[in-house]
């Protein structure tokens, strides 16, 4: 707008120039009057075009002249600079604000660019995050089951140590009272740490056999190396036996797992002069109060191989109590208490059970024998035979014969070396 006002103010310029120069030309000299005239006419066409632009600001007087004017155009002129400085500020102004604004479009399409490779960073890092979140709940449930199996396996360990305290506790306090006395025999304590159980084997004999056994083992081995003998009955008559090596299966190796009863306890140490039925009857009495420790009792038995009494308890918490005091005076007669030992009562589970053929060094079996007299007679006859050293004997110690249509079981123990041969 301002450049069109300022081209049409040098139009106008230009033009009101151009009429009054042709106006000068074209009057001549000799015309005054009508130099008036032309000179009304311009007046008029001025004060026209000032009613009409509103252009010419001076006073009534100037407008009717050149010089008001020339006047009237010098100010338009100023204000046409003056529009023109105010359109070049304009235009600086305009330029500075595009190029403010062009350099916010570059600094928003780098902060643009800035915050989407944020945001895609900030994606990445969730995604991270997320992903070291979900290894740390499965390494968490990992160590949760660890934690836990660990915790079974303790338990299980303490029960095992539980049970083998126990064991513990029980070799030092479950052995039953036993008098012991010095007999004069001497040994080197090799086997003071063996477990010893002295061995009762059945042996079932066959009809028509003995078994004999020498007091010393090289004459057994003399009767079974000869293998077979005549013996003589007397009366011409005689008969032909064989002569066998005797072999056992024994124990060899034995693996048992013991537990402490929760409801029994071992009484040992108890009086001699008491009969049976008013010592079960006492101990009962006793071990059933309650101000004694004890409770009910279900039941009590004569151990008759050691001379103990097993009591059970119809409560599992009773035997604890009494074993941890051990001795407990116990009234059988009255006024007078007897002191008598109480000690855990083991259960026991044969685990691993090996056995082994074993040779009897000094028995040696008889077979062929006929029943052709009475059975004492024989047997004499035949433990006469085997003592002679005539025929390779020696020495029995024991004879048995078991005749034809006869079942016979024979007891076979422990060979426990005599005095002499211990010395």
């Amino acid at each position: 707008m301002i450049l069109i006002w300022s081209l049409w103010l040098k139009w106008f310029e230009s033009a009101i120039i151009r009429r009054i120069s042709n106006l000068k030309l074209s009057l001549p000299r000799s015309c005054r009057i009508e130099e008036t005239e032309t000179e009304r006419k311009r007046r008029t066409i001025t004060q026209q075009l000032t009613t009409d632009f509103s252009l010419m600001t001076d006073t009534q007087g100037s407008q009717n002249t050149l010089n008001g004017i020339l006047n009237a155009i010098s100010k338009c002129k100023v204000q046409h600079n003056q529009l023109l400085k105010e359109q070049q500020d304009l235009s600086r102004a305009r330029d500075d604000q595009e190029d403010l604004a062009k350099q916010f479009r570059q600094r928003i399409v780098k902060l643009r660019i800035c915050l989407e490779e944020d945001d895609n960073n900030q994606a990445r890092d969730v995604d991270s995050e997320r992903k070291k979140i979900a290894a740390l709940h499965d390494e968490e449930s990992r160590l949760k089951r660890e934690i836990q199996r660990a915790e079974e396996e303790l338990q299980l360990e303490e029960e095992s140590t539980h049970h083998l305290k126990q064991q513990t506790d029980v070799s030092t306090a479950a052995v039953p009272e036993k008098k012991v006395v010095f007999t004069g025999v001497t040994g080197d304590g090799a086997n003071t740490l063996n477990f010893d159980v002295k061995p009762h084997i059945v042996y079932p004999m066959e009809e028509g056999t003995a078994l004999i056994t020498f007091e010393d083992e090289e004459v057994a081995q003399k009767i079974l190396s000869l293998r077979e003998h005549k013996v003589d009955l007397g009366e011409d008559c005689a008969i032909t036996l064989e002569a066998k090596l005797v072999q056992l299966l024994v124990p060899y190796q034995v693996e048992m797992d013991t537990e402490v009863c929760s409801r029994r306890i071992l009484v040992s140490n108890l009086p001699k002069k008491v009969g049976e039925d008013r010592l079960l009857d006492k101990l009962e009495i006793h071990f059933a109060k309650r101000k004694n420790g004890g409770g009910e009792v279900d039941d009590s038995d004569m151990l008759h191989d050691s001379g103990n009494v097993v009591i059970t308890f119809t409560e599992n918490n009773i035997a604890k109590g009494l074993t941890d005091k051990q001795y407990h005076d116990v009234e059988f007669e009255k006024g007078r208490k007897h002191s008598v030992k109480v000690t855990p009562f083991l259960n026991g589970e044969i685990t691993s059970f090996q056995t082994r053929l074993s040779a009897c060094g000094r028995t040696v079996l008889l077979t062929g024998i006929p029943a052709i007299m009475e059975q004492e007679n024989l047997q004499d006859l035949l433990e006469i035979h085997f003592q002679k050293t005539s025929n390779g004997g020696g020495e029995v110690d024991a004879f048995l014969y078991n005749p034809l249509g006869q079942h016979t079981l024979a007891l076979f123990e422990e060979d426990c070396p005599t005095e002499d041969q211990s010395q």
